[in-house]
């Protein structure tokens, strides 16, 4: 793989002599290759289930936000709080 990257790294060069849109490609080919190459570790970490609360107190922090966003959403929208709370009714 990587002698692949080498050759066709330097036919895109060798294009770019004439062709300034070659040289572009070819620091193209080598970002996705340093990039994407096969054994690189991966940045961020393969979802999987949801990590539990580190603390009672980061629980508890989102636990008010949430309360202080839901008693918002109640103070400036009564209409439509209104009409779901008639909707969960029937």
């Amino acid at each position: 793989m990587r002698g692949i990257v080498a050759s066709g790294t330097v036919v895109l060069v060798v294009l770019g002599i004439g062709d300034h849109l070659w040289w572009l490609a070819a620091v193209a080919l080598l970002y996705l290759y340093a990039t994407h190459r096969p054994g690189t570790p991966r940045t961020t970490p393969p979802p999987g289930p949801a990590a539990p609360p580190d603390s009672y107190r980061t629980y508890r922090d989102r636990r008010d936000r949430q309360a202080r966003w839901e008693r918002r959403y109640r103070r400036e929208r009564p209409f439509e709080v209104r009409r779901q709370e008639r909707e969960k009714s029937r």
